[in-house]
């Protein structure tokens, strides 16, 4: 048994494709899968199912997979420890990011990023939190910038920044002219959120209890720049956190008020295995979000 063959499990058990995890490990197809067949029989058991168009890992290959992965990374800590003292900051950093932080907080971000470590860019996967975090567990990603509280185990966890949220309305709109919404008022208005399988609903929900009377399952989008056009339009009312609503990203057709006292809002922070084993790049990309001018964000310091 060798770390090239549990690279191999590992990259079959994500891709969930012979093909593709040969391709990712510079091999061809027929070499990657004797390979595995071979460890498989060293192991005594049968890791992944073969389907015609499927690959799925077995009780057992899930188990497998999941201490290889983590063989591995104890590896690669052992490579740094002995690499201690050498650059943290070269080469690309593995980053996700949730989809209402990503299209407005990367455009800030990575030009800072960049003068700070011109050697370690960003390979970046925009997703839902849940596909995120499986991302990070499975080590197919180095960190992730997502919505907290985020409590999973081997995860660690620091808080970035707390953004408000307010209220987005048509021009046209009665509340247009308010300079405050409280919160209560939405529950009598049609208010336009993301589909469920994005974190931002949970949190409008929890934050805004009364949005539930209102809230539509039949019209929603799938991102908050979808929603922000079909307010535009005249379809309903929405909540946005405030760094989607910065000059760049204004409509000429809305207008967003701020809502009164508690005004609600999401704590953004950054995530990552306990076995990473480059913190000061970490520690690069939190200095780098706190240099970010995106206003009304609350930059949070290091606990």
């Amino acid at each position: 048994m060798t770390l090239t063959e549990l690279r191999y499990i590992v990259a079959v058990a994500q891709e969930r494709h012979f093909g593709r995890a040969a391709a990712r490990c510079f091999i061809t197809q027929p070499a990657l899968s004797l390979a595995i067949q071979k460890l498989e029989e060293e192991l005594g058991a049968v890791l992944f199912e073969r389907r015609k168009n499927e690959i799925t890992l077995t009780p057992i290959g899930e188990k497998i997979v999941h201490q290889a992965q983590r063989v591995l990374e104890e590896a690669d800590q052992l490579k740094a420890i002995a690499e201690q003292g050498k650059d943290q900051l070269a080469g690309p950093l593995r980053l996700g990011v949730i989809a209402t932080v990503g299209p407005y907080l990367l455009s800030e971000l990575i030009p800072i990023l960049h003068k700070r470590a011109p050697a370690m860019p960003l390979e970046i996967e925009e997703n839902l939190t849940a596909n995120l975090s499986v991302m990070l567990k499975s080590g197919k990603l180095d960190a992730i910038i997502l919505a907290l509280p985020f409590d999973e185990p081997g995860i660690l966890t620091q808080p970035l920044y707390a953004e408000p949220f307010k209220v987005v309305v048509p021009v046209t709109h009665p509340w247009a002219k308010k300079s405050r919404i409280d919160a209560g008022q939405l529950g009598n208005e049609k208010v336009l959120l993301p589909h469920a399988g994005h974190c931002f609903r949970r949190q409008v929900l929890e934050a805004c209890p009364e949005v539930s009377r209102s809230d539509t399952e039949g019209i929603q989008g799938n991102s908050l720049e979808t929603i922000r056009q079909m307010v535009a339009s005249g379809l309903g009312i929405t909540v946005l956190p405030c760094s989607a609503l910065t000059p760049k990203h204004q409509n000429k057709r809305l207008v967003a008020v701020k809502f009164a006292e508690p005004i609600p809002e999401r704590t953004v922070g950054l995530a990552w295995r306990k076995s990473f084993a480059r913190p000061v790049a970490l520690k690069v990309i939190r200095e780098s979000v706190q240099m970010v001018k995106v206003p009304e964000l609350d930059m949070l310091e290091e606990s």
